[in-house]
Order: structure tokens, then sequence, then C-alpha cells
């Protein structure tokens, strides 16, 4: 029987093992680090003694995080079939074998799976909760933010309503888009991507102006270490516009009405500068300055970044390139630093503070971890 095996001595090694194999098996976070060892120990004792059931969840849940869907399936229906299984062993089965179909694709596999855990009495709270990702995953963000507001997780149901919102804007229901981002910022007033969107459509419509006065309100509400994402974010917004003036005016339509460049960075820097000095602030009232070429003051604003952090190697990078120009450069020295620069640039400059994950682009939910607004910006190579 398994209570067998689990009165047998084990190392402390292996006890590890089966913590953090349980842990993944709870959450979508892969916090096991020597994944394939757990799987390989975890398979053998499964051979010496089938009837461990707890192992057999917890060695599918490690196949499920190193995505080999098939083989997670397997050891689920394995169980779900194995005579005599007790009612609460079969629902759990049941729920992970849901959570397999989804990770693999298959939603309305997930959804029936879930309904029957649902029906030989799994927790009820978790199943709402996979229920609402699959709703999320399907398109279908109503009814995603419904159902986390009902699970009391505010920002993920802010973070759907953005989604609806950025729909509805794409369908010209502008009224019903920002009724969504309205409900979102009072669902979390700390949703960044809320405030983002909010500034990237005032930026749409021409109106720098309220581009500042949302920027001002979303630096006063969101966290402290997730400010960056809004300059961020309004940077990408100015470059997607700038590519769309090079397309014929049928393809640019959604840019045609954007503020222009100068207009824009003069109503933003006096925002930044009103706030309480910060690193990544100064970094980026440098970067909408150099946008406009007001290279002397972006300067200025680059070296106040190294005042506060010395190895804040973006701020060094964008100096050293004011002052290239000035250097008396050999021909092929001059090939070699700029290859070199460019390779530095393409560092990725954002990852999640949970899990380690390196990105080159904004995200609110990190697609390893699954954990929520633990974005940071790389301001040392060791982050």
């Amino acid at each position: 029987m398994a209570w067998h095996w689990f009165n047998r001595k084990k190392s402390s090694d292996f006890h590890k093992k089966i913590t953090a194999a349980r842990e993944v098996s709870g959450g979508e976070a892969f916090l096991v680090q020597d994944t394939r060892a757990a799987i390989e120990e975890l398979s053998q004792v499964v051979k010496n003694d089938p009837e461990a059931v707890e192992i057999y969840l917890a060695l599918g849940s490690l196949y499920r995080s190193q995505g080999e869907i098939e083989r997670a399936i397997q050891i689920r229906n394995s169980l779900i079939v194995r005579p005599g299984l007790a009612r609460e062993f079969k629902a759990r089965a049941l729920f992970e074998l849901g959570r397999d179909f989804r990770r693999g694709g298959f939603l309305d596999r997930a959804e029936k799976t879930f309904e029957e855990a649902r029906s030989l009495g799994h927790d009820a709270m978790s199943i709402q909760h996979e229920m609402a990702r699959l709703a999320a995953e399907r398109g279908a963000f109503e009814r995603a933010a419904e159902t986390f507001g009902n699970l009391g997780l505010p920002l993920p149901q802010a973070h759907y309503l953005v989604r609806l919102a950025s729909d509805h804007f794409k369908e010209g229901r502008e009224s019903q888009a920002q009724r969504s981002l309205r409900h979102a910022i009072r669902a979390y007033p700390g949703a960044v991507e809320a405030w983002l969107e909010q500034m990237v459509q005032a930026y749409r419509s021409g109106s720098e102006r309220r581009v500042a006065d949302t920027l001002r309100d979303g630096l006063d509400n969101v966290a402290p270490d997730l400010r960056f994402v809004l300059l961020e974010g309004l940077l990408q917004a100015l470059d997607k516009a700038a590519k769309a003036r090079d397309k014929p005016l049928v393809e640019n339509s959604q840019w045609a009405g954007a503020c222009q460049d100068r207009a824009l960075v003069t109503a933003v820097i006096p925002v930044i500068e009103s706030q309480e000095p910060d690193v990544l602030l100064l970094y980026y009232g440098g970067v909408f300055l150099m946008r406009v070429g007001d290279t002397e003051n972006a300067r200025s604003w680059f070296e106040k970044t190294l005042v506060m952090q010395s190895d804040f190697w973006l701020a060094r990078l964008e100096l050293f390139e004011l002052s290239r120009p000035d250097q008396t450069l050999t021909p092929f020295f001059r090939e070699q630093l700029s290859f070199f620069i460019d390779r530095a640039y393409q560092v990725r400059r954002f990852f999640c503070r949970r899990c380690g994950l390196k990105r080159d682009h904004l995200f609110f939910n990190c697609p390893r971890c699954r954990s929520w607004h633990s974005i940071g910006f790389r301001k040392d190579f060791s982050q």
C-alpha cells in the first residue's frame, strides 16, 4: 500500500524533491530547479511501488512543467481508471488532467474534465480559478474578468478588463472601451496596464495634455517598481506611430491623429520632473529628450541617473553614444565599436523578479511562472 512507502526511511534530499513536486502540482510556478533529476527519481519510486498515488500525481505535474503533456495525461488517465481509487484521489487526478489539457491547448476537454472533478467534490475555488483562465485563453475576457472578480482577485480581473477594452477599441466601440478601463482601475488602482492603455489612447487621439494627466495619475497609483512600464509602453506607442507614418494612409489610420513627438515630450517631461528622483524615471526622461534631438538636456538627465546608480549600464551606454562623435577613431576601431554597441542594445532589458525569466518586451503576467506584475528592469547585468 502507498502508506508503506511513505513509512520507509528516505534521504532528506529526496524529501525536498517531493515537497517541490507538490508545490508544482499546486500552482503553475516551476519551482523545481533540477526538474529532470526529480522526474527520474520519482519514476524509479513509482516503478517500485505502483500504489503510490501521491507520487503519480507529483510525477505528472513535473512532466507538465517540462512540457511533456502526453506523458502527464497518460499518468492521470492511468490513475483515473484504477479500480478502487478513492474518490478524493480521482477528483484530484481529474483536476490535474484538466490542467494538462489546458496547458496542451485542449480547452474544451479541459472544461469538461474540470466539471467532472467538480462533481466528485474537488475544491470549487480551484476549479473556478481554472475556469477563469480557460475563459481568458479563449478570448472571453469579460467572462474571465467577472470570474476573477468573484474569486476576489482584482489584479487579474483588471488585466482582463483592459484586454476587453483593447478589443472594444479595435472594433470602434470607444465608449464601451473607456468604461472597461474605468472599471479596471476601480477594481485595482495599481493596474499599470490600465493606465498605459488610457495613455496610448490619449496619444492616438492627439491629446498630449490628456497623456500627461494620465501619466501623472498612473505614477501616483502604480507600484514604484512598475512605473517604468508606463514610460516604456508610451515609447513603444511612439515607435508604432513613427512606423505607421511611412505607410499608406489606409494602413496607418489608427495612428494618423497621434500627437507630434515634440508636443508630447514637452508635456511629459514636467510630469517626470515632478516625481521624487528615481533612476528609471530619470533614464526615461533622457530617452524622451533624445527622441526630439535635445541632446544637451538628455545628457544631463543621464548624468543624474548615474549619480543615483553609477553602474546603471544603459545610462552609461547612452552617454557614450552622445560623446562618440567627438572621438577620433580609426575606421577599424569604429566598426568594431559599432558592432559591440549594437549588441549591447539587444540585451534583454526586462526580467521576472520571481523566476528570473528575461525578455526584451513588456509583460504583465510572467510567461514562465505565471506571476502577476513581477516584471523588473535590469539596471545591472546581475539581475
